[in-house]
């Protein structure tokens, strides 16, 4: 076979990432408090970059006069509902070409706008107003100031290993909401100072259901913590180490007099002599009362919402971007227009053209990503109506793909989007990522949530009689008849997740109970 050299002439698209596509990237997944801490290092480089509320504007009468293409820009420049950006819009990833020339070379004001940026209402009356505010101080640290190895030394905070649980340890999407909920509710210490039956009634489910998933949370890292009082979160300790005997019990029912050192009354009620109460007050010292703040930042950490969902008066919800999280950047074109005239050299123009570029991007990113949160977010709403509006029972289930597809973008876009991102409802603050959960298909292409499904085995299994256990195949035969398509395979794993047993033990279990 001989070898020879050719030349052909081929055409291929590619995805080119320029760094200010990596940049709209990287801000579409920041945390409100990263993205502040990125654009407060952004304003300490750029001195075309400044603060809008870093000092009052001057009078008119003290204000250079200055061509309108050069008066300076603010994302809040496009806060109107009535210029959403278009499908048609140029992408981020399009930069504009700077030449040499001085600012009467007609520079355009199209060079550096962007889109909009707004509140949007779904629902009856869809109007809506947004106002960009200032942002607060955060952390972030720029892939080059910051290595991989940098980022696994950070020690998580208690909050986010308490979700982390949440998500491991709860198999349906509702107890995993409920869940969430009790951990925003913690205090400093660890303790649940709410009461149940209020928790039920923000979350729109019974407060068995908020019970049976706080005796779950009771049971995660660090021991003790869920407890609603100090004798609770000793109790939990002591379980953990096989230690809560009915003696143990009576100690704890009577701390007070624990502080009180009447020892010789601990003893006549406990019914134990000085060796066995001195064994057991010793246990009792090397318990943690607050396990909590044992951890580095505490579990009461609050959480600024991103978005934010009212009710209007005609039942519809507004859905809106919190101005406070968002940053109030300007892009002063005219110190440009001043400066750019006076630089003699070409290394000076070009240093202000790339500045010039990099803040008139900046301002674009930002705004494309309120838009694009404020978008995702309202889809989201109107697909979980039933859950704002009747609780947790009515959860939809939802994918990303179902967001994207309405909205038409890409999952991975809507994924960065509800990562961080937490959502200010009537029925608390939670992240965006918890309203996504499994579907299953049933009769008529009508879909079921997977937790819904699991929920209803449950009370198929509950509702069995002693003599008429039901079989898994039992159990898909009923499903079906109420529509729900579910493989026999698959009601086996989800009866496996909710920890029943099956049905031949079931059925040996209630004999014998029988029998008693």
């Amino acid at each position: 076979m001989a070898v020879s050299q050719r030349l052909e002439l081929r055409q291929s698209q590619s995805l080119v990432m320029t760094p200010q596509l990596q940049q709209a990237i990287r801000l579409l997944q920041l945390s409100n408090l990263e993205l502040a801490d990125y654009v407060e290092r952004e304003l300490e480089q750029n001195p075309l970059l400044e603060r809008a509320d870093a000092e009052p504007p001057p009078a008119a009468d003290e204000r250079p006069a200055e061509p309108d293409a050069f008066r300076p820009q603010d994302a809040a420049d496009y806060a109107t509902t009535d210029r959403l950006p278009e499908a048609g819009d140029s992408p981020l990833d399009t930069t504009a070409s700077y030449d040499d020339n001085s600012p009467s070379d007609n520079w355009s004001e199209s060079d550096w706008q962007g889109g909009d940026s707004g509140s949007e209402a779904w629902g009856a009356g869809g109007e809506g107003a947004f106002n960009w505010g200032s942002g607060r101080g955060g952390r972030f640290e720029d892939d080059e100031d910051s290595g991989f190895e940098q980022r696994l030394a950070d020690q998580p905070r208690l909050r986010d290993r308490l979700l982390e649980q949440v998500q491991m340890d709860l198999e349906t999407q509702s107890d995993r909401l409920i869940g969430a909920y009790l951990v925003d509710c913690l205090d400093e210490s660890g303790y649940l100072t709410l009461p149940l039956e209020e928790a039920a009634e923000q979350l729109g489910c019974g407060a068995a259901e908020v019970a049976r998933v706080l005796t779950r949370l009771q049971g995660f890292e660090p021991t003790g913590i869920f407890a609603r009082d100090l004798r609770e979160c000793l109790a939990l300790q002591l379980a953990e180490r096989n230690r809560l005997d009915p003696m143990m019990e009576r100690l704890l029912d009577n701390l007070a007099l624990v502080g009180e050192r009447d020892y010789a009354k601990l003893r006549r009620l406990c019914g134990c002599d000085v060796e066995d109460l001195t064994e057991m007050l010793s246990e009792l010292r090397s318990l943690d009362p607050r396990p909590a703040l044992t951890h580095e930042g505490g579990a009461a950490e609050p959480v600024i919402p991103d978005v934010l969902l009212r009710p209007r008066a005609d039942g519809s919800w507004l859905v809106e971007l919190n101005a406070d999280t968002l940053p109030r950047v300007l892009v002063d074109q005219g110190t440009y227009a001043r400066v750019v005239g006076h630089c003699r050299k070409r290394q000076e123009k070009d240093y202000l053209n790339d500045q010039l570029q990099a803040a008139n991007w900046l301002v674009k990113a930002l705004h494309q990503r309120a838009a694009t949160i404020l978008k995702v977010s309202t889809e989201l709403v109107r697909q979980q109506d039933g859950f704002f509006r009747k609780g947790v029972r009515h959860l939809r289930p939802m994918t990303l793909k179902d967001i994207a597809e309405v909205i038409g973008m890409h999952e991975s876009t809507v994924s960065r989007v509800t990562s961080n991102k937490f959502l200010a409802t009537p029925r608390g603050t939670y992240e965006l990522k918890y309203f996504f959960s499994a579907a299953l298909g049933g009769a008529g292409g009508e879909e079921h949530s997977a937790e819904s499904v699991r929920e209803r085995i449950r009370e198929l299994i509950a509702g069995e009689e002693p003599k008429s256990v039901l079989s898994d195949d039992a159990i898909v035969d009923k499903l079906k008849a109420e529509g729900i398509e579910i493989a026999r395979r698959t009601v086996a794993k989800y009866r496996e997740a909710l920890n029943i047993p099956s049905s031949v033990q079931r059925r040996r279990e209630k004999s014998l109970a029988l029998v008693r």
